[in-house]
């Protein structure tokens, strides 16, 4: 096997009889090397905007979900919620209960979905790091409840919630009303509650979402002890999929479990589908590149038709010339290829560390990016493959001729 490297590498990098034939190898590794590049590069930004939706999905989505197969609650105490929190791998829960409400400020009203939630919703969710006015404290100092709302939610309502801000109405159907009619006044029910936070995080959560205290839900909403979901938040690093079995081993067939990626399928799998349609795309784009291989590795074969001879006269058999360009070709595609993954790599990690790439109207100000091991293997392994079948075919068929050629002239 040297010897064959050693004049691939003599022939690559040594002068040729015409400058075209250097020309045009050197086209065929940039081509390579560009599309390789690409790749790295553009792989990586999917990454980094799916660690981006990750992360802003799971300020409000929990790892694991469960919530009642039949019916939109469940009573608080029918599972075990003690024995979950011991389960290994759940770092902590929070029990919530989720309706739609009208919240309404003087003459301003909007539709929110009411989330309540107990107090360790907010450790668990990091909702502080989201907060952008006022606190994310459900409970006053004097044990009353506040409402923490979405910012376009907020707008919408005109709401003040730093100083001393007006409590807002909140009306909710009244399930134990016997008649609902316009005139019923008991066909719905009211509440007041203080708002004292805004939190940003999406436009979907923003425009939509209104947090307020278990308790405060379950009593407007007529759902005393009843919630519609326990949420939970994994151990950083835990097996969703093994936590989830485990879980649903615990609570029994009566309940759905998801995980994260579950709750927001549509989302994951459009972002996954989109990165390996792009990587198909420019993988064929690399397979165009790579035809200047077959061009240059033909003219070659042709430039060094003297050489093969000699070496067929010295002894050299058909596979031993074969494996000489071969690996000609081959090298072509590899230096190349490994430029372009080096350089993609190094591109990736300036905009990682300096944000080259600026974005505006997006909830950080550069393009994010993320490098995975996985996705480098991927590129190199096409790499590695196109280059080889660019390679074998001239190879095969040029030397295949070029033998029989010189057995016919014996």
């Amino acid at each position: 096997m040297k010897l064959p490297l050693h004049i691939a590498r003599r022939y690559l990098f040594g002068k040729k009889k015409h400058n075209v034939i250097n020309l045009i190898s050197g086209i065929s590794m940039l081509g390579v090397g560009i599309g390789a590049m690409a790749l790295v590069i553009v792989l990586s930004a999917f990454n980094g905007l799916e660690d981006l939706v990750e992360s802003l999905y799971s300020t409000f989505d929990p790892d694991i979900k469960i919530t009642a197969k039949k019916g939109k609650t469940f009573h608080q105490d029918s599972i075990n919620y003690g024995q979950i929190l011991n389960i290994d791998g759940v770092q902590s829960g929070s029990r919530v209960l989720e309706e739609t409400a009208l919240l309404k400020n003087a003459d301003f009203q909007a539709f929110a979905k009411l989330k309540g939630v107990d107090t360790s919703f907010v450790t668990m969710s990091n909702l502080s790091e989201a907060v952008v006015y006022g606190s994310d404290q459900l409970y006053s100092k004097k044990g009353t409840p506040n409402m923490v709302m979405g910012y376009i939610l907020m707008q919408n309502l005109h709401v003040q919630v730093e100083g001393f801000p007006r409590p807002l109405n909140v009306y909710a159907a009244n399930r134990k009303a016997k008649s609902v009619g316009i005139g019923n006044t008991n066909a719905f029910k009211i509440r007041q509650i203080s708002p004292t936070g805004v939190f940003s995080i999406n436009a979907d959560f923003d425009s939509e979402y209104a947090l307020a205290p278990l308790s405060f839900a379950q009593n407007l909403l007529n759902y005393e002890n009843r919630i519609s979901a326990i949420e939970i938040r994994a151990i950083e690093g835990q097996n969703l999929k093994q936590l989830k079995g485990e879980i649903e081993q615990f609570v029994g067939s009566d309940y759905e479990v998801e995980t994260r990626f579950q709750l927001n399928d549509i989302l994951y799998k459009t972002n996954n589908t989109e990165k390996w349609v792009t990587f198909m795309i420019l993988s064929f784009i690399l397979v165009i590149a790579t035809f200047n291989i077959i061009g240059s590795l033909t003219m070659l074969i042709i430039d060094k038709e003297d050489d093969i001879l000699i070496l067929k006269s010295m002894g050299a058999d058909t596979s031993l010339m074969q494996k000489i360009f071969f690996t000609e070709g081959f090298l072509i595609s590899v230096i190349g290829g490994g430029a372009g993954i080096l350089l993609g790599l190094i591109v990736s990690f300036l905009q990682m560390q300096f944000g080259l790439l600026k974005v505006q109207g997006m909830l950080v100000d550069a393009y994010p990016i993320k490098i995975e091991l996985l996705d480098i293997l991927a590129i190199m392994g096409i790499v590695g493959v196109i280059g080889a079948i660019s390679a074998y075919i001239p190879t095969r068929v040029l030397i295949s001729r070029y033998a029989k050629a010189g057995s016919s002239e014996e």
